[in-house]
């Protein structure tokens, strides 16, 4: 079976014993304390903890009011010292003592021209690192689109068994509501859990949050909705699949069989447009670059050219 081939294709690099990957109800998602000591091996402190982001650009064809835009997207994969208290990065993480869990922040940034008007989305996920036999669920998700009609912003903070959902829109039916959702896997950190455990990738049958990129641009509630979900394995390369029952949403995502498990591309068909505009469209975005980089310390001038490095 070519998913179980994958999973022992995982064991070298996590060094644990993985369940089998057969279809799980909303029910049978293992959750766990997010606070769990983390057991990292030499290999994967080797990549995610040697003092640099993962840094990848895709050529990114969105759909946007009935059509396809053309832009970029760039993920920025990145550890980090997190406040448990505070849901920030930690300014001292040696004086911090308990209050420190080391997370794996992904920074998902679209930027595209729709006409005349450009959109910039950046959706930031903080989750925590730690063993590997139950999902711990994102500790923080925020998100915010900014275009020339006005910006929007969601915040999602774990507090106990809820999260804490902020939510502001220059729309009135969306406006600045503060609301609670049960702890539950979020769509936005099914990313995190490609790069970290793939293996506890969820199938079959269960209830996910949306993206909330998508969330925003569609104007959906921000809620569990059912959901359906498959993976296969095909020359070296993993292809996991979401489908949304409600509105027929599939996202598809392509990652290396082999860690650390780069993602490659992938593609979103949903309707998009409205009245008689809307149509099925499918959003695509394809590699062009990745480089391991300390971004944070190449701000000047005479750094831009890694920005053309980038393919940006």
């Amino acid at each position: 079976m070519k998913v179980l081939r994958y999973l022992v294709t995982v064991l070298p690099f996590i060094f644990v014993a993985l369940p089998s990957c057969t279809d799980t109800r909303a029910s049978e998602i293992k959750l766990k304390n997010p606070y769990a000591t983390a057991e990292y091996n030499d290999a994967f402190k080797a990549y995610w903890f040697a003092g640099d982001a993962e840094l990848t650009s895709y050529k990114l064809e969105q759909a946007r009011y009935g059509e396809i835009h053309q832009g970029n997207a760039v993920t920025i994969f990145v550890t980090e010292p997190f406040s448990k208290s505070k849901e920030v990065k930690l300014d001292d993480a040696i004086g911090a003592g308990a209050d420190k869990v080391d997370v794996l922040k992904l920074n998902f940034t679209k930027t595209f021209n729709t006409g005349i008007y450009p959109y910039s989305l950046i959706t930031s996920i903080f989750s925590p690192l730690e063993s590997t036999d139950k999902i711990s669920t994102s500790l923080k998700l925020s998100m915010s689109v900014q275009e020339w009609c006005g910006h929007a912003f969601v915040q999602m903070n774990l507090k106990g068994e809820q999260y804490k959902v902020q939510q502001n829109s220059y729309f009135e039916s969306e406006g600045d509501q503060v609301f609670a959702l049960d702890n539950t896997l979020c769509e936005d950190q099914i990313w995190t859990l490609i790069r970290t455990t793939p293996h506890l990738l969820p199938t079959g049958k269960f209830n996910l949050v949306p993206s909330l990129q998508y969330s925003r641009l569609m104007h959906e509630e921000i809620k569990a909705y059912a959901a359906e979900a498959k993976m296969r394995v095909e020359s070296g390369m993993v292809y996991y699949t979401l489908i949304y029952p409600h509105n027929q949403r599939k996202l598809e995502i392509r990652f290396t069989e082999q860690a650390p498990y780069y993602i490659e591309s992938w593609e979103e068909t949903y309707k998009d447009g409205w009245g008689e505009s809307a149509k099925i469209l499918t959003t695509k975005a394809t590699l062009l670059k990745r480089i391991k980089n300390a971004y944070w310390e190449h701000h000047n001038n005479s750094d831009a050219y890694l920005r053309t490095e980038l393919g940006l």
